[in-house]
């Protein structure tokens, strides 16, 4: 496997206790209903966490964008703030977890009388489930990237920001990039502008700019606007818009970013090695975001 969620294996992660609406099964045993909305029709939102240094790392704007794709979709009961930041903890003390570990929270709307899309017919008990697993980028020569057919869809066809349990397009998208020898998709936006990595938000330094496509048909990337805020702090040329292919197929060193591996640098794209990669640009924005990362851990 290999990808921008590519991880080194850690067996711990085999004896890992897993939260299910309150209770902590093993790995084996946790389960949820073949009723509930979120295995029958992806009805649910998710988010992911770092834990560095016995923090949790941006917490505060992850709970902020999960209660928001709560709220987007009507989702009754939701547990709030206060009840979410307490499993969080409960689950990596159970696990007896410090660091190098990343948390899922998949919030779905919980048992249905019936699998139908009516959320009428949900019985009123949201579905919480958080994972709690070792989990560090495995080290790489970069990613391979390949431009794809599948597009980024508005928000009023399907929400790219909201982190929706449905995820068939974007899988559809990752497997024309497999299909084409590569690691992840690079998918356009309807008008042909380059938007969005299958997994990742996309960063590239086309002469001295660095590039990345505007918010509409992207991911909600808390990483991503980490590093646009790095950038800016560092006097950095930036450019954020709707850029053509031809851009990329300019540029001299690329990116990606997320949560899991943070920034990733790109080696490939369509069939073309970059020139530096990792290049100076980027090793110096993993630089400054790994002391982003050690501050907010203090």
């Amino acid at each position: 496997m290999a990808g921008s969620q590519d991880i080194v294996e850690d067996p711990l992660n085999q004896q890992v206790l897993v939260y299910v609406n309150g209770a902590l099964f093993p790995r084996e045993r946790a389960m949820v209903s073949v009723f509930d909305a979120g295995f029958g029709l992806g009805d649910g939102v998710w988010e992911g966490i770092r834990l560095h240094r016995d923090r949790f790392l941006f917490l505060d704007a992850h709970l902020d964008r999960l209660l928001a794709g709560a709220a987007a979709i009507r989702l009754e009961n939701a547990p709030d703030r206060a009840a979410l930041t307490g499993a969080l903890r409960h689950v990596v003390a159970a696990n007896d977890m410090r660091d190098g570990v990343h948390c899922r929270i998949m919030l779905t709307r919980g048992l249905k009388a019936t699998v139908n899309q009516d959320p009428r017919n949900a019985l009123g008990r949201p579905t919480l489930v958080i994972t709690a697993e070792h989990k560090q980028k495995k080290p790489g020569p970069g990613l391979a990237l390949a431009t794809v057919a599948t597009r980024c869809t508005p928000a009023a066809m399907f929400d790219m920001r909201l982190n929706s349990h449905s995820r068939l397009n974007l899988i559809r998208a990752l497997l024309e990039a497999i299909g084409q020898g590569a690691d992840e998709a690079l998918m356009l936006d309807p008008d042909g502008c380059v938007a969005s990595c299958n997994a990742t938000n996309f960063f590239w330094r086309d002469g001295g700019v660095l590039r990345t496509a505007g918010g509409d048909f992207c991911f909600n990337g808390i990483t991503r606007g980490h590093v646009i805020g790095l950038a800016r702090a560092a006097g950095i040329p930036l450019e954020i818009g709707y850029f053509p292919p031809r851009s990329v197929a300019a540029a001299t060193e690329a990116f990606v970013t997320g949560t899991l591996g943070g920034i990733t640098p790109v080696r490939r794209i369509d069939g073309r090695d970059l020139p530096d990669t990792p290049g100076a640009l980027t090793r110096a924005l993993q630089a400054d975001y790994a002391a982003l990362m050690d501050a907010n851990a203090a």
